[in-house]
């Protein structure tokens, strides 16, 4: 499915959300800062990275870091190696083709994990959270960027007519309505801000957060991975 989508991937998630996807990974990186106190990470992973963007985007916002960019789907990952407007940072950031539930990493190898619109898309949850746990060094941090559904009652029927109608009628649109079907179906799956951080908190996490952006229709959730 993924692989069917890549070409246009991008272009796609950008009209899809009225352009707020460039501003909901910056603002997540944001909400780290703040979150880890401004000790900005030397290793880190992405998973789930698809064309590269959170990656590219924290390569460039913590100049001594290296970044591994990690993608069970090729096609995504051949399209971010070819990232043009960062090929400077190209450098200090590499490709992995790997599961999320088997990361071929040693334990304990990043000072941050991150992930973006990936989570919903996990089988496994809570083991994949113990899989991203193991592979963070002592302190290390955790930041999952995801869709969420809104708190207020008049923006939420808004949030899910918008994901059950328009965004598989847009994906029509470019012959890939079954991918974009499966969007909203993934978020029925996806616990809400409480009952993520309750999987968090049994993952091992402490402490963790919860960052609410665009009126709740993204999450930025951070957790801490104990000493």
């Amino acid at each position: 499915m993924f692989s069917s989508i890549a070409p246009r991937y991008d272009w796609f998630d950008h009209v899809a959300s009225l352009g707020n996807d460039a501003l909901w990974r910056p603002r997540a990186l944001w909400d780290l800062d703040r979150f880890r106190g401004h000790r900005p990470p030397s290793r880190i992973a992405d998973i789930g990275c698809g064309t590269g963007d959170l990656a590219l985007l924290a390569a460039r916002r913590y100049p001594s870091s290296q970044i591994v960019g990690i993608d069970m789907t090729r096609a995504m990952l051949r399209r971010a190696a070819l990232r043009r407007p960062f090929r400077a940072l190209l450098s200090r950031v590499s490709w992995a083709e790997a599961n999320a539930l088997r990361l071929p990493f040693p334990s304990g190898r990043f000072d941050l994990v991150m992930s973006a619109f990936v989570v919903r898309n996990l089988p496994k949850l809570p083991e994949a959270l113990a899989e991203f746990r193991r592979v963070l060094a002592p302190s290390g941090t955790l930041l999952t960027l995801e869709i969420t559904e809104p708190s207020s009652p008049v923006i939420r029927r808004g949030f899910h007519a918008y994901f059950e109608s328009f965004v598989p009628w847009l994906g029509a649109g470019i012959g890939r309505a079954g991918p974009y079907r499966y969007l909203p179906e993934s978020l029925r799956h996806l616990p809400d801000r409480s009952g993520m951080l309750g999987l968090l908190r049994a993952a091992g996490f402490d402490p963790v957060a919860a960052r609410p952006q665009s009126l709740g229709i993204v999450t930025t959730y951070l957790a801490t991975a104990p000493e």
